[in-house]
C-alpha cells in the first residue's frame, strides 16, 4: 500500500516595532505564525486525508483534519479560534471540499514529477586517508544524483557482505530534486582483495555493482621490473656466450 505525503506552508513573520530598525539595530521581538497544509494519499487517490495546522511560535493551536470534519483547538486561545471557525458555514464547506480541490487536484499535477519520476544513481569508489589510524586508507562509496530518496547501499569483500564497520551519511538533498549518499567502509583496504559497493534503487532494473581493487605498489613494481630486466639480461648474456663458444669451437 503506497503512501505519499505532500505539504505546503504559508509563513508570516510579524515584527513588533514602533518604527523600522536603522542600520545595525537589532529587532526587539519577532512573532511567527504559520499555516501548514498536508495531504496524505493511500493507493493513489483512493483515500485522501487533508490536515491543516495553524502554528504560532512553533506551537500548534488549531488543526483541521478532514477525517474529523471540523477544526480542533489546543489551549484556551486555540479552542476559541476553532469554535469561531466551525461557526462559518462557507469556510467549513470550503475546507471539506479541499480534499478534492486542493489534494486530489495537485496530486494529478505533481504525480508525474514527484511520484513517477526516476533518476538512476551514479556510483564511484575512492580511497580516502584516515587521520586517526595508519594504513592504506578507507574505501568511500559515493552514490550521487538519484531520485527518489529511498536507496540501499551495501559493501562486499569478494562474495561476503561486510555489514559491520560501515558508516553512512544521511541522504542529502542536492537542491535540484536529486539526492546523494556517502557510505564509508571503516576497515582498511587490503591488497589482493576485491571490494564491491552494491546499490539498489527503484530506478534500477538490477543492483548496480561498482568493483575496486588496490592498485599495485609503485616501488615494488619498479623493483620487480628491475629484477626481471636483470634476469632477462643474464639470459641473453648466457645465450650470447653459448653462441660465441659454439662458433669458436667449430
Amino acid at each position: 500500500m503506497g503512501r505519499v505525503a505532500a505539504a505546503g506552508a504559508v509563513l508570516v513573520a510579524l515584527v513588533v516595532l514602533g518604527a523600522p530598525p536603522g542600520a545595525g539595530a537589532e529587532l526587539s521581538e519577532v512573532f511567527q505564525e504559520m499555516k501548514k497544509g498536508e495531504c496524505y494519499f493511500i493507493n493513489g487517490t483512493e483515500k485522501v486525508r487533508l490536515v491543516e495546522r495553524y502554528i504560532y511560535n512553533r506551537v500548534e493551536f488549531v488543526r483541521f483534519d478532514s477525517d474529523v470534519g471540523r477544526y480542533e483547538g489546543f489551549g484556551p486561545f486555540g479552542e476559541k479560534q476553532a469554535e469561531y471557525l466551525n461557526s462559518l458555514p462557507e469556510r467549513m464547506e470550503n475546507r471539506r471540499a479541499a480534499v478534492d480541490t486542493y489534494c486530489r487536484y495537485n496530486y494529478e499535477i505533481s504525480t508525474p514529477f514527484l511520484v513517477e519520476r526516476r533518476v538512476p544513481p551514479s556510483v564511484s569508489i575512492s580511497l580516502v586517508p584516515s587521520s586517526s589510524q595508519p594504513g592504506p586508507g578507507r574505501l568511500l562509496c559515493s552514490v550521487m544524483d538519484f531520485y527518489p530518496a529511498h536507496i540501499q547501499v551495501r559493501w562486499f569483500q569478494g562474495q561476503q557482505e561486510l555489514s559491520e564497520h560501515v558508516v553512512a551519511t544521511d541522504v542529502v538533498a542536492n537542491g535540484d530534486w536529486t539526492y546523494q549518499l556517502l557510505v564509508l567502509l571503516e576497515t582498511p583496504a587490503q591488497r589482493g582483495l576485491s571490494y564491491t559497493c552494491q546499490v539498489e534503487h527503484v530506478s534500477l532494473e538490477q543492483p548496480l555493482r561498482q568493483h575496486w581493487e588496490m592498485p599495485p605498489d609503485a616501488a615494488r613494481s619498479k623493483m620487480l621490473t628491475g629484477i626481471g630486466g636483470f634476469v632477462l639480461g643474464l639470459v641473453f648474456l648466457a645465450l650470447g656466450l653459448g653462441f660465441y663458444v659454439r662458433k669458436k669451437s667449430s
